[in-house]
């Protein structure tokens, strides 16, 4: 059986399996140098503009805010998934309803770390591989840490730290509950919408990641 397999396919096959479990927990600890998309932006001309700061060194109103804007139950996920939504969404698909996705931080973390931009079946099941290790391998705390340092808050911009100072001209441990909720509101398109300059839309949007972050109550207790 094991000469069917040539020596290089075997050898792909585990640096395949093993490689991402090793980085993940490898990047438990270590900042992460530099994501796929960074690159990708700055092949583009978008620049890059980032500065990894620990999680102490944000303001707390950040972190509750991207919860109430991107992943309501991420304090409750055991493995990464949103389960309810991703059955809800299973049901649309089935019904021929198009999905609107159900993105969870943790698999915004897996895909970012890995994975490029984009909504193709591959990279979507390489995602839903990669989420579960990341839930697994990092504390919720560690998982929020790496979003907000390597997330893409506007062109050439990642970081909560570097978001603040090319934004606001502040760090990240001064902005204030209404810079962090515009700053969350930019989220779902950082490459259009201006968390310093923002429109009426994203005015209107961060006005309800506050009054929705004032009511998530225990579902913000993982974030400090």
């Amino acid at each position: 059986m094991r000469g069917r397999w040539p020596g290089w396919l075997r050898r792909a096959l585990l640096l395949f399996l093993a490689g991402p479990p090793l980085l993940i927990l490898i990047f438990r600890f270590v900042p992460v140098p530099v994501t796929p998309l960074m690159l990708i932006r700055a092949a583009q001309g978008y620049g890059l503009s980032k500065d990894w700061v620990a999680y102490s060194e944000m303001t707390p109103a950040l972190a509750h805010s991207v919860i109430a804007a991107e992943d309501n139950t991420f304090c409750t996920q055991m493995f990464g998934f949103d389960l309810p939504a991703l059955q809800g969404q299973i049901a649309a698909a089935l019904e021929g309803e198009r999905p609107r996705g159900a993105s969870t931080l943790t698999m915004q973390v897996a895909k970012n770390l890995f994975l490029w931009p984009g909504r193709d079946p591959l990279r979507k099941v390489l995602e839903a591989w990669l989420t579960p290790q990341v839930a697994l391998l990092w504390p919720k705390r560690r998982v929020l840490e790496v979003y907000l340092n390597i997330v893409e808050f506007g062109p050439g911009t990642y970081g909560a730290e570097a978001a603040a100072r090319d934004f606001f001209n502040r760090p990240a441990a001064r902005l204030s509950a209404a810079q962090s909720a515009q700053l969350a509101a930019v989220l779902p398109s950082p490459l259009n919408w201006s968390a310093a300059e923002p429109g009426p839309y994203v005015r209107d949007r961060a006005g309800t990641i506050r009054r929705r972050t004032g009511q998530l109550g225990p579902l913000l207790d993982c974030a400090g």
